[in-house]
């Protein structure tokens, strides 16, 4: 079957990707769906709006990719429910679960129907993305009883892990159970990072909304600032200027880079070797030194904006990157070398917490975890954007789908971004950095897709009235890959799951909003 025959109405989104919308329903929902899957696609993203204030009824929407393009689909689903798709692309479990939170909105035929982001922050029965929800109200706490999935049998014992942590990490929820040692089956529970970002949006103009979008996720903001710049340029009619664009890549690769490095550090750590997190650190702290000399932010917070970006880089800039990138490439090589050589390393990352490449495709593994088993989908080289469509990206892909695997993919990714920016840095067209963003027309529809350094980052806006913002849902490709953290997790031992748990290195507050 073709795409075609579905016989839903499309239009092409103005922007920067090819991006294409339309209204469908309930049968013709369903059945893009399965063609999508049989065509090899996927699931990007669901979430739901409520349109009631301008007479119609909840929405729900899902953006899926396939064949260089994506489509987002939305139904009306006036009666309050929509057919599930979870049994159709098993990572719109959690997405569904959510959006039932959210908006009130239920999946029909959903196996499971279980909350997800509520916990008891608010009564039964209130949604608070629903446009009558004061958000300024007290609300009383709602009943908290999750019913996790009970393993039982001779020896079975259960492990709770969480919500809080040692140290600085975020809240999350894991409960083990484990006959000995052995890992049987791990539960996630999240959701306890959860900050109404999605609400707070209603309140900002366009461009208050572009400091948001880049705390979606601390460790993600060039993605997310730039998915967010990507689907503003596109409400509004605009393209940043040609220099723009290349410091935006410049950004994104050495936010990719900070961040494999950082990975490739601790999971040395949580295998024994502090060796690798003393050097892999170093080599990161001068990275975010230099963001911060050059660009104002260790972490690149506020540098793109939409129009363009806030900061430039003069020839001694440029010359300190460069020494920069020498330094890293090197030590970069030979710290390869000794975690490929340390035996005692290789016995904790070889087939510890491996994900089957079939497994990873048929339930949505993307990102570098994704790559790391085979799957290969990345967006800078699939479907380029300025200037990723002159730079030719080589794309790393791995089989092993092992902690391996993954650091595998993260120390050839770092080389091959280093190589990225020397080509940036070489062709740095001469232009302005930005442009002015005129106001944007109400009730445009504008969508940003960004391959960040953990996979794909895709910011959907609405907008309002006066420049402001109706509705952004940002999506993190957090809410993939959790689920396929307790997969690679079976069959393993307790002491494993801090190493696989690194190896994934996923985002609390990326999925939480």
């Amino acid at each position: 079957m073709r795409f075609e025959d579905l016989q839903i109405q499309v239009t092409q989104l103005p922007g920067a990707m090819p991006v294409w919308h339309g209204c469908v329903d309930a049968d013709q929902w369903r059945e893009a769906c399965l063609h999508v899957r049989d065509a090899g696609g996927r699931l990007v993203a669901l979430w739901g709006t409520d349109d009631t204030d301008r007479g119609a009824a909840l929405c729900v929407h899902v953006a899926l990719a396939w064949q260089s393009r994506l489509m987002v689909l939305s139904l009306p689903a006036a009666k309050g429910s929509y057919p599930d798709i979870a049994a159709i692309f098993p990572s719109a479990n959690r997405m569904q679960r959510a959006v039932h939170d959210l908006l009130g909105l239920r999946a029909d035929g959903a196996v499971d129907q279980r909350k997800w982001l509520r916990h008891a922050a608010w009564p039964e029965n209130t949604f608070p993305l629903r446009r009558d929800f004061d958000d300024a109200a007290t609300c009383t706490n709602g009943v908290d009883a999750y019913p996790f999935v009970k393993v039982e049998g001779e020896g079975v014992h259960e492990i709770p892990v969480g919500p809080v942590h040692a140290g600085t990490i975020e809240p999350g929820h894991f409960r083990f159970s484990v006959v000995g040692e052995g890992v049987l089956k791990l539960e996630e529970r999240l959701g306890y990072k959860h900050k109404g970002i999605e609400k707070r949006f209603e309140s900002m103009t366009l461009a208050q909304g572009a400091r948001l979008a880049g705390r979606v996720s601390g460790d993600s903001t060039v993605a997310y600032a730039w998915a967010y710049a990507m689907a503003v340029e596109g409400v509004t009619g605009i393209t940043p200027p040609p220099r723009a664009l290349w410091l935006r890549a410049l950004f994104l690769e050495r936010e990719r880079i900070g961040q494999h490095l950082w990975d490739l550090g601790y999971m040395g750590n949580d295998a024994g070797l502090a060796f690798g997190l003393a050097q892999f650190s170093r080599l990161r702290e001068d990275m975010l030194r230099t963001n911060a000399a050059l660009f104002g932010h260790r972490y690149l917070m506020d540098v793109i904006c939409p129009g363009g970006v806030a900061r430039d880089v003069d020839a001694d800039g440029i010359d300190r990157i460069r020494h920069e990138l020498k330094e890293i490439v090197k030590t970069v090589v030979t710290l390869r070398a000794i975690y490929i050589d340390h035996a005692g390393l290789q016995d904790r990352f070889v087939d510890c917490g491996r994900i089957r490449q079939d497994h990873a495709a048929r339930l949505g593994l993307g990102g570098l975890a994704g790559r790391a088993s085979g799957v290969a989908c990345d967006l800078r080289a699939q479907i380029p954007s300025s200037p990723y469509d002159e730079l030719g990206l080589n794309m790393v892909v791995r089989t092993g789908g092992d902690v391996a695997a993954r650091a595998t993919v993260r120390a050839d990714e770092i080389v091959e971004s280093l190589r990225l920016i020397e080509r940036i840095l070489s062709n740095l067209p001469s232009s302005d950095i930005l442009i002015q963003t005129p106001d944007a027309p109400e009730y445009a529809f504008g969508v940003g897709w960004v391959e960040g350094w953990r996979g794909e980052v895709l910011i959907a806006l609405e907008t309002g009235a006066a420049n402001r913002i109706r509705r952004c849902h940002p999506h993190d490709p957090s809410w993939q890959n959790w689920p396929l953290l307790e997969r690679a997790v079976l069959g393993n031992i307790v002491p494993d799951f801090p190493l696989i748990n690194k190896s994934f290195n996923l985002s609390y507050s990326g999925q939480d909003l």
